[in-house]
């Protein structure tokens, strides 16, 4: 009976859309780090946001509730903020998402401090695969991406910096 109730809630997770990037769940992005029951008999779901000023936070674990609550109304969402998130946990199919939405995944699974350092780093394209590209700016859409242009095929696409 418990296999069965954290079961159907972890399911349930993996259709809660990341809002800032709403073709991937946020299971892909490996921000549930699990779910289990407290002393209580409640479902406490442990959320890790992409990094702890994320302004989508608010909104996941609102989505989150309302996923979860059309089945199961005695659960928490519990943020945790260590260890901290890492791209390293965004799953294969994930970053190859990403490519096909247009955004450069992170590559290599360790954080990259480059930009950070301000050292230039060469990103492939995810449209054309090049390695000819240029950053445009060290922020994209969001502050956990970097804007660049190919320059091969010139189309401006945003990286998902490896944190």
């Amino acid at each position: 009976m418990v296999n069965d109730r954290l079961s159907r809630i972890r399911a349930c997770l993996s259709n809660v859309m990341d809002p800032e990037l709403p073709f991937l769940t946020i299971t892909e992005l490996g921000m549930v780090r699990g779910c289990e029951l407290d002393e209580n008999d409640t479902a406490v779901i442990l959320l890790t946001p992409t990094y702890s000023g994320c302004p989508a936070t608010d909104a996941i674990q609102d989505d989150i509730r309302d996923a979860v609550s059309e089945f199961e109304s005695n659960f928490r969402v519990k943020l945790v903020h260590s260890p901290a998130w890492t791209t390293d946990w965004i799953n294969d199919a994930a970053r190859e998402k990403m490519r096909q939405h247009g955004i450069a995944p992170p590559d290599g699974n360790s954080a990259d401090k480059a930009f950070l350092l301000g050292k230039e780093r060469h990103i492939s394209c995810p449209r054309c695969r090049s390695a000819e590209t240029k950053m445009i700016s060290a922020f994209g859409s969001t502050a956990c991406k970097a804007h660049f242009q190919c320059e091969s095929c010139l189309e401006p696409f945003d990286h998902f910096k490896c944190i």
